[in-house]
Order: C-alpha cells, then structure tokens, then sequence
C-alpha cells in the first residue's frame, strides 16, 4: 500500500454514488457503464442524450484531471496487446454476465440483487485468481 490515498479514494466513491443515484433518480436507469455504452452502439429514440453526456462527462473528467495532473497517472506495466486481450475479455465477460462491474457491483449491490451478488462475488475471485497467478506463478510485476 505505498500509494495509499484514502481522501482522494473516498471522494471519488462519493462522486460515484452520486452518478449513480442520479441516474437511477432522473433516468430510472442502473449506471452500468456496459449497458450504457451499449445503448449508445444501438440507440433508441429519446434515450441517447443522457447517455452520451454520461460517457462525455467520464471521459472528459478523466481528460482534464490527465492534463491538470499527469503525475497521477504512471505507466503501465504491461503491454498493448495484453491490455487489448483483457479489454476483449472483460467485454465477453460483461454480455455473460448481464452487466459489468458498475452495472453489478456498485448498483446491483446496493439494491441487494442475488444476481449482482453472484456476479460481484464471480469477477472479484476471478479478478484475484489472475493476480495470483499473473505476479506470483508467471513472475509478473
């Protein structure tokens, strides 16, 4: 935990809550960013705007914030063609799920759905699984 930033981690989950309950409020919507994006690749008529400001509000923060404040973002430490893979399988993993980690893990959870518990519960041993292996079986950093 050398980078530990409680202060800044706890005012970006506020933030998160507050989208989400925004969202949820004004539009009878889950933030789930797959579902969102994915409306947007297929859209409906009425129900493209508030997508498409969510996306550019995301985007357009995380821009800012990388302009204002390049020292907080490092290098990766692995390469592009294993950030695209795992991009591509957090994809399929999102349409086998029904939903991605926001979809479930923030909204889900915090409407005590089974489902979104199962899938919580799914990506995070998952997600553990491949950081035991990836750093301590394969050597990685």
């Amino acid at each position: 935990m050398e980078h530990f930033t409680p202060v800044e981690s706890a005012f970006g989950g506020v933030l998160i809550g507050l989208a989400t309950f925004m969202v949820l409020v004004f539009q009878a919507r889950v933030a789930g960013i797959s579902g969102i994006m994915g409306s947007i690749l297929t859209p409906q008529k009425g129900d493209i705007g508030w997508r498409v400001a969510f996306i550019a509000g995301m985007v357009g923060a995380g821009s800012a914030l990388a302009l204002l404040r390049p020292d907080l973002f490092g290098q990766s430490v692995v390469s592009r063609p294993i950030l695209i893979a795992a991009g591509l399988l957090v994809g399929v993993g999102t349409r086998l799920a029904n939903g991605c980690t926001s979809g479930h893990g923030v909204c889900g959870l915090s409407r005590l759905s089974r489902r979104s518990m199962a899938a919580t519960a799914t990506f995070m041993g998952f997600g553990a699984l491949t950081v035991l292996v990836s750093h301590k079986l394969l050597g990685g950093a």
